[in-house]
C-alpha cells in the first residue's frame, strides 16, 4: 500500500508523481532531481480530489520510502501535522496580501526533517490580484528544497505568470464504478447505497462520500430536485426561490456550528478559563483579542460555507435538467437524478431542447450572481422564474 493508493481514478497522475518522486530522491541524495521541480499546479473539477492527490504527494516526497503510507512520516503528512508541510486553505471568500507574504516567509525557512518545505495552498484561486503578486515573487525565486503545491479547478484561475511557472497536474473525473468502489472499501457503505451516492455526486468524491453517509444530504438533495415538478406558477417561483436558500441555509448552519463551538471551547482551554491559580484570571482576560480573531475567522469560514451550500443546491438543480436534456435529445448517458423520473420525461415532453438549454443558463447564471455578491434569495427568484418560463 502507498500513499497514492486511495487517489481515486488518477492512475495519470500517479505515474506523473511517482517519476517526480523518485527526482526528489535523488535531489535529496546531491543528484539533480531530474523530474522533480519547486512549483506544481493542481487542477481539475470541483471533487476530483485536488487537495487529496496534493496531500499524498506531499507525504511521498518527504517519506524515505516515496510513499510507503505506513510511516509516521506518511501518517502526519496525511494528518495535517508534519512540521515541514504548511496547510493552507483560505477560510474565507479570499486570501490577502498579508497573510501571503507571511506565507512567504514562513516557506523560505529550512525544512526541520532535511528533505522538503512543502506548502500545500488548497483553494488557490482565492487569492486576491496583490496575494498573487507576492507568491509569483516566491514561486520565481523559491528557496532551497521549498515546494509549492496549488490547487485551483483550472489553470486559468491563477495569473499566467504564475502557472507558467509551475508543473500542471490535470485531475480526472472520477467514474461511477471508482467511486462506488472507494465508498464500499472505504467507508463501508452496502454496494447499492454507494451505487445510488456515486451516481448522484456525478464524479465528485467529497459529494459522493457526503451521501452515502449523511442522511441529511441526502434528504436536502431530495428536496431541491423536487422543486421542478412545483414550479407552476408566480407564486410557486418565490416559494420555491425562499425554500432552496433556506435547504443551503440549514446545511451551512449545521457545517459551521459544531465546529465553531468546538474551536471556542479549545481556545478558552487553552487560556485556562475553568483553572484556578496563579496567573489564571490575567490569562482568561488576555484571551479576548484571541477570542475576537477567532470570531473573525469563523465569520469569514461561514460566508465561504454558505456560498459553497448555494452553489451544491445549484449544480444539483442543473443535474436535474441535464438529465432532461439527455431525454430530449436520446442520449444513451449515466443521469445522475434517475429517481426521479417521472419529473424528468414530464418535463422533457413538455418544451424543446432549447428550453431546457435556457434553463441550465438561468442556473449558471444564477450562480454568477451569487458570486457577484447579489442576495443569494433574490438571485434565486430571478431564476426559479427563468425556470418557469423556460
Amino acid at each position: 500500500m502507498t500513499v497514492f493508493d486511495d487517489l481515486i481514478g488518477q492512475q495519470s497522475a500517479v505515474r506523473q508523481f511517482q517519476r517526480a518522486v523518485a527526482g526528489a530522491a535523488d535531489l535529496v541524495a546531491g543528484g539533480p532531481g531530474t523530474g522533480m521541480t519547486h512549483a506544481w499546479l493542481f487542477t481539475g473539477p470541483p471533487g476530483s480530489g485536488r487537495s487529496e492527490a496534493a496531500r499524498a504527494f506531499a507525504a511521498a516526497i518527504q517519506c524515505a520510502d516515496g510513499g510507503c503510507g505506513h510511516c509516521p512520516s506518511c501518517h502526519q503528512v496525511l494528518a495535517g501535522t508534519h512540521p515541514d508541510v504548511l496547510y493552507v486553505r483560505p477560510s474565507g471568500l479570499s486570501y490577502g496580501v498579508k497573510d501571503t507574504r507571511d506565507l512567504v516567509l514562513r516557506a523560505a525557512s529550512k525544512p526541520s526533517g532535511g528533505r522538503f518545505r512543502v506548502v500545500l495552498f488548497e483553494d488557490a484561486d482565492r487569492a486576491t490580484e496583490a496575494a498573487s503578486n507576492a507568491l509569483l515573487k516566491a514561486v520565481e525565486e523559491p528557496s532551497p528544497r521549498t515546494v509549492w503545491l496549488l490547487c485551483t479547478p483550472t489553470p486559468d484561475d491563477l495569473l499566467v505568470t504564475i502557472r507558467s511557472r509551475c508543473r500542471l497536474v490535470t485531475l480526472a473525473t472520477p467514474g461511477t464504478p471508482e467511486l462506488v468502489d472507494a465508498l464500499v472499501r472505504r467507508e463501508g457503505v452496502d454496494h447499492q447505497a454507494a451505487r445510488a451516492a456515486a451516481k448522484a455526486a456525478a464524479g465528485r468524491i467529497d459529494r459522493a462520500r457526503q451521501l452515502a453517509t449523511d442522511p441529511e444530504a441526502r434528504r436536502r438533495r431530495e428536496e431541491v430536485l423536487s422543486i421542478p415538478a412545483r414550479l407552476d406558477g408566480p407564486g410557486a417561483c418565490v416559494v420555491a426561490a425562499a425554500r432552496l436558500y433556506a435547504i443551503a441555509e440549514e446545511e451551512a448552519k449545521n457545517l459551521t456550528t459544531a465546529l465553531d463551538e468546538q474551536e471556542r471551547s479549545e481556545l478558552k482551554a487553552a487560556f485556562g478559563e475553568g483553572s484556578s491559580g496563579k496567573g489564571v484570571a490575567k490569562a482568561v482576560r488576555g484571551s479576548a483579542g484571541a477570542l475576537k480573531e477567532l470570531e473573525e475567522r469563523q465569520k469569514r469560514r461561514a460566508t465561504r460555507t454558505k456560498r459553497d451550500s448555494y452553489d451544491r443546491a445549484l449544480l444539483d438543480l442543473a443535474a436535474f435538467y441535464r438529465d432532461v436534456l439527455t431525454l430530449q435529445l436520446g442520449a444513451r448517458v449515466e443521469r445522475s437524478t434517475d429517481e426521479r423520473s417521472g419529473d424528468l420525461e414530464r418535463l422533457a415532453r413538455s418544451g424543446p431542447p432549447e428550453a431546457t438549454l435556457r434553463r441550465i443558463d438561468a442556473i449558471m447564471e444564477c450562480r454568477g450572481r451569487i458570486a457577484a455578491n447579489v442576495h443569494p434569495q433574490i438571485a434565486m427568484e430571478a431564476m426559479t422564474s427563468a425556470l418557469l418560463v423556460g
